[in-house]
This record gives C-alpha cells, sequence and structure tokens, in this order.
C-alpha cells in the first residue's frame, strides 16, 4: 500500500496557483444523514441525503498576491482545483475541483511575533468532480 507524504500539494483558484502559500489544507465531504426509522423498529435507520464539500485552506498571507486575490472574492463563486501532489493527475493523485463560494477570508490572524495567516473557507456551489486522467 503506497502512503503520501504531504509536502507538494497544489491549490488553484480560478487558475492562479496558490500552492506557494498553503500550510494546511482540509477537503471536506460528507452527505446529510437522513432518518427513515419508522414505527415498529428498535433501532434508527438512516440514508445519505444531498452531498456538500469544501476547501478549509491555511495560508501565510502575502498581501501583494492572496489578499489581492482572494479579498474581492468573498460571497462569489470560484472554480478551485486541488492535487495531494503538484504533478499530473491520476489515479494515484486525484484531481479534486469545482465550483465554490468563498465563505470567509479574514486578512488579518496572529498573534505577536508570529507568521501572518489567513485561514481561508471555501463552500460547495455545485458537484465535487474527482479526475484521475488529463485526457
Amino acid at each position: 500500500m503506497a502512503t503520501t507524504t504531504f509536502t507538494n500539494a497544489m491549490f488553484k483558484v480560478n487558475g492562479t496557483d496558490l500552492s506557494s502559500y498553503a500550510k494546511s489544507i482540509t477537503l471536506n465531504y460528507s452527505a446529510e444523514m437522513l432518518d427513515k426509522t419508522a414505527f415498529g423498529v428498535t433501532s434508527r435507520a438512516r440514508t445519505g441525503g444531498l452531498k456538500t464539500w469544501g476547501f478549509d485552506v491555511k495560508f501565510n498571507q502575502d498581501f501583494a498576491v492572496l489578499d489581492a486575490l482572494l479579498f474581492p472574492l468573498v460571497g462569489t463563486t470560484s472554480c478551485v482545483q486541488c492535487r495531494a501532489v503538484n504533478a499530473i493527475e491520476s489515479a494515484t493523485n486525484p484531481d479534486y475541483n469545482g465550483v465554490v463560494v468563498l465563505e470567509k477570508f479574514p486578512p488579518l490572524t496572529g498573534n505577536v511575533g508570529a507568521l501572518l495567516e489567513a485561514s481561508v473557507s471555501f463552500q460547495s456551489a455545485g458537484d465535487l468532480a474527482r479526475n484521475t486522467s488529463s485526457t
């Protein structure tokens, strides 16, 4: 079984590569749990409902690049793309992409003497695609 050390991820917003600013990336993907329990049973029964997804990304702040790109995108739709390794997509390096809404972008976060960071939350505005072939 192959394992991957997370050291060279790719993260793009509207085609702009922000990988060199990202220090953590989380892709959240889930389905709503709908309760279909009926009378006469002794345990809950559930089924999957609508799916949702989004990215939580922590960046090292750069006002000339990161802030200039993301600040005007809050509340609007954008295209995002992410891979675990900054290389061509493949069965072992799937490309996750889709349309999102930039939910929050706090341009100033940090403590005295600490590196200035920006923790960003992108929420789904459509389906999440998982591609394993560039053709």
